[in-house]
């Protein structure tokens, strides 16, 4: 599983930075920073709960 960002809708917010701060960052110029777009097992219910956090819908997740 992997995690897609559709940047033309991503405003750096950080929602997802504070549900999954150990794979997204917002850096000092307001920009997402994905540390790591792969999901592996077991990781799958953070990865969802960053995902739906999205209040512009910026994230998504592709098998």
């Amino acid at each position: 599983m992997k995690i897609v960002v559709n940047w033309d809708r991503c405003q750096g917010i950080g929602v997802c930075e504070s549900v999954s701060p150990d794979r997204f960052e917002v850096d000092q110029d307001g920009q997402l920073v994905v540390k790591s777009e792969t999901v592996s097992e077991g990781q799958e219910k953070e990865a969802r709960e960053a995902v739906a956090s999205c209040p512009n819908e910026a994230l998504s997740l592709e098998s």
